[in-house]
């Protein structure tokens, strides 16, 4: 597995022809979310929480004998760590779409890092050991996925014996699980998130699966699901944006964009988007303005150069690449 491309957290972004606060709620704007637009998302149900971190009897034989392979009277968290990135390098190959629920990610042969993440967050709860999830500060990256540009994220986690519990652990207490290991070695920044924030991901990547597909209801599905979950998760929000800018709710899309800045006003994903639906409205001042701001933000990330790249690349244009 090449664990340096690691996607998570689909923001879409341009398309080719983390401050967060728990007060946002959907019940303080109802009109966010417009599910007569999409009257049959109900056809398109999600996975329930407790499907997406169920393990099968495999998967729960597999951590009781790692987390127990030199002992019966304590538990060895680094040999559990070991077993699932044993696990992962030798029988899963890296996919960035493959947003799967713990199970099939243990038995499938290619999973993101999102879905490796909660198969572990699953094995290491099944055995009785404390997992934390973090979303990791990393700089703005992008790939690029059938004509769209992806923006990052990036999460990581800590397994851990809970002194509560007055278990022995053989060695080290605790362990920093990574599937990208050049995040921990760069030191960026990281706060927890919950486990419902978690599925909010989950939920907001196979809504952006399903955008790329051009199956919008069940998009709307996925990110509706993401928004209800976690109001404060504002991916979410910037996805219906464009999903609502897609099927032509251009008031729908830029109010939407507007609550995502009303999160966080530094999101300057929700800017850009606001851009191109002002450029796609004919409000070309109001959008220079916006992208003036943006590229001004971002001039000195290379990222942010090499995915400009990728785009001209993709429309022909090989000189400006």
């Amino acid at each position: 597995m090449k664990a340096r491309v690691v996607s998570l957290l689909l923001f879409l972004g341009l398309l080719s022809a983390c401050q967060s606060t728990q007060e946002n709620s959907v019940a303080a704007a109802p009109t966010l979310l417009n599910d007569s637009l999409f009257s049959s998302h109900h056809l398109f149900p999600v996975e329930s929480i407790d499907d997406i971190f169920f393990l099968g009897e495999d998967a729960r034989i597999f951590a009781e004998n790692a987390v127990y392979e030199k002992s019966i009277t304590g538990k060895n968290v680094k040999g559990l760590v070991k077993a699932i990135f044993d696990h992962s390098d030798y029988g899963v190959l890296y996919r960035n779409s493959a947003n799967t629920t713990a199970d099939s990610t243990f038995n499938n042969r290619a999973a993101n890092c999102l879905s490796l993440s909660i198969m572990t967050y699953a094995l290491a709860e099944h055995v009785g050991l404390t997992a934390t999830f973090y979303e990791v500060d990393i700089p703005e990256y992008w790939t690029r996925r059938e004509g769209y540009s992806l923006l990052n994220g990036h999460i990581n986690m800590r397994i851990s014996i809970s002194e509560a519990n007055h278990v022995t652990s053989i060695g080290r207490s605790w362990a920093d699980v990574d599937f990208d290991p050049q995040m921990l070695r760069n030191y960026f920044p990281r706060k927890p998130v919950s486990k419902n924030k978690i599925v909010s991901m989950y939920y907001n990547n196979k809504g952006a699966d399903a955008l790329v597909a051009n199956r919008y209801t069940r998009a709307y599905s996925y990110f509706r699901a993401a928004a209800t979950l976690s109001p404060e998760l504002q991916q979410s929000w910037v996805n219906l944006g464009v999903l609502y800018r897609m099927v032509e709710a251009y008031d729908q899309a830029e109010m939407t964009y507007k609550h995502a800045l009303s999160i966080n006003e530094e999101n300057l994903t929700a800017w850009e988007n606001l851009s191109i639906l002002y450029t796609h409205q004919g409000r070309d001042e109001e959008a220079m303005q916006i992208t003036q701001m943006v590229e001004a933000k971002r001039k000195n990330n290379p990222f942010y150069h090499y995915i400009l790249g990728e785009q001209a690349f993709d429309a022909g244009n090989i000189a400006k690449a």
